[in-house]
């Protein structure tokens, strides 16, 4: 924790990447009302609390101090400070086994992302589910970044606490099926196709 730099959030609101995240993942929502849920790096706790909203059982977790300060605003029994790194729950949630993680935009800030996974598949029910959200990388994209001389700011080294990894969908399939996971989805989300935003991957426990 001594290394993290805290975002700084000082509302519970939608975040901005949630304008194209939200759709993709209540798609493949629809049939988990009776599911326990972990979101792993919730940030401030939006989505959490529009899941528990709509009558799923959710939880979530994140470094962020002042982002679970504004997520209990809501439901202040849902949400536990954790730093996402130590790949160790906080003590009231390890009775749980989840049926299905979310981790959105966050594994693309983690220094050791084999770990993570294998974390997260520890904690999961059998036939349990991940969906991951990271920023998309292809071929056509990094391209137009580079033909239009954009990567210092896509990926800024002067950005503290920011994106240290690019995936690819074939990196981020690759790094599920060999971890404990088989990968059954893929979406892009925002922009035109291969010029997507992000992307969502989702995957089912071995």
């Amino acid at each position: 924790m001594s290394d993290y730099k805290d975002y700084g959030y000082d509302n519970n609101l939608r975040p901005i990447h949630f304008n194209y995240l939200e759709p993709g993942l209540m798609k493949w929502l629809s049939i988990a009302k009776n599911k326990t849920i972990l979101d792993i790096g919730c940030g401030n706790g939006y989505f959490v609390n529009e899941l528990i909203a709509k009558g799923y059982k959710a939880y979530g977790i994140d470094a962020s101090e002042k982002g679970i300060e504004q997520a209990r605003k809501t439901n202040p029994d849902a949400f536990f400070v954790m730093d996402v790194s130590s790949n160790e729950l906080p003590s009231l949630l390890r009775s749980i086994k989840f049926d299905m993680i979310i981790c959105t935009e966050v594994i693309e800030h983690l220094y050791d992302p084999v770990a993570f996974i294998k974390f997260c598949r520890s904690i999961l029910s059998p036939g349990g589910e991940i969906m991951i959200s990271t920023p998309y990388h292809g071929y056509l994209k990094n391209l137009m970044l580079s033909l239009f001389n954009k990567w210092d700011g896509h990926i800024s080294p002067l950005w503290l606490g920011g994106h240290i990894k690019m995936w690819s969908r074939s990196t981020v399939t690759r790094l599920l099926n060999e971890n404990g996971f088989s990968v059954k989805g893929f979406k892009g989300c925002g922009r035109i196709s291969y010029l997507w935003m992000s992307m969502l991957i989702k995957a089912t426990a071995k």
